[in-house]
């Protein structure tokens, strides 16, 4: 059986059209309008939304989601609480989620439960950003947690046969991050997407996305042409910051996203 991951790119690839990933943090500013948040975008046309794990030192975030998961945090949000946001927005929604996280936070839960229990709350992958490959290759219960599509990422710097490993042990999609550094908006996109995002798809047939920087609908449709993703996150977690204590915050994130959507599809 596939995965819904899976699911929507088979589809997305039959319709010749890119998919749109929003990055949320979980708990942002609140439990409740986090799970508001991701209503709204799925009725923005969003295809898969990442949904951050709140923890205290992200450190490949920029200061955007890290305000995002120190609101988070503030508010009461825990691994417990984002997996039940989780099974609760899977009452009204089938789009594929992915957990975006670093492995603190799964090993204070318990790793192989954290697996199980984000499986069964309906996430159907995860990215963890500071586990490295190799380390599944020596560590049993690494490999032992396989509920999940991993998700791998790439970087502009990431040499060739680098590559070729990191691919081979990633599933659903390649996420390919267009900027060294940390996460954040920029007002130009990075040089260079469309000749990376062919060298990834040499050497594998997963469909490939690019992230970092990409906040504007001119940027979505300029990505949309040289890849099978875009991801936006910071400019959708600085929507949530700018009208968190608004009580439309559900409709501005409609208002803001549903362009970037529309751009992304018009290719």
């Amino acid at each position: 059986m596939q995965n819904r991951i899976e699911q929507m790119f088979e589809k997305l690839r039959t319709e010749k059209k890119a998919a749109f990933i929003a990055y949320v943090c979980s708990g942002d500013p609140d439990t409740e309008r986090s799970l508001e948040v991701m209503h709204a975008l799925a009725r923005a046309g969003v295809d898969l939304i990442e949904t951050g794990v709140p923890f205290s030192d992200p450190v490949a975030d920029g200061i955007a989601n890290q305000m995002a998961a120190s609101r988070a945090l503030n508010s009461g949000a825990s691994v417990k609480k984002t997996l039940a946001t989780i099974k609760r927005f899977r009452e009204k929604s089938e789009i594929p989620i992915v957990l975006f996280t670093y492995l603190n936070p799964i090993y204070s839960y318990g790793f192989k439960r954290f697996h199980e229990d984000a499986a069964a709350a309906g996430a159907d992958g995860i990215l963890n950003l500071d586990l490295p490959p190799d380390e599944e290759e020596i560590n049993e219960e690494l490999l032992q947690a396989n509920m999940l599509l991993n998700i791998r990422i790439i970087a502009p710097n990431t040499p060739a046969e680098r590559i070729a490993k990191i691919v081979k042990s990633g599933a659903g999609f390649i996420y390919y991050i267009s900027r060294e550094g940390v996460t954040g908006e920029r007002s130009e996109l990075a040089s260079g997407i469309s000749r990376q995002v062919t060298d990834i798809k040499s050497h594998t047939s997963l469909p490939v996305v690019v992230g970092f920087g990409i906040s504007t609908p001119e940027h979505s449709a300029a990505v949309a042409g040289m890849a099978d993703g875009v991801v936006v996150g910071s400019a959708i977690v600085n929507t949530v910051a700018k009208h968190s204590l608004s009580a439309d915050l559900a409709d501005r994130v409609y208002n803001f996203v549903k362009p970037l959507v529309d751009a992304t599809k018009s290719v």
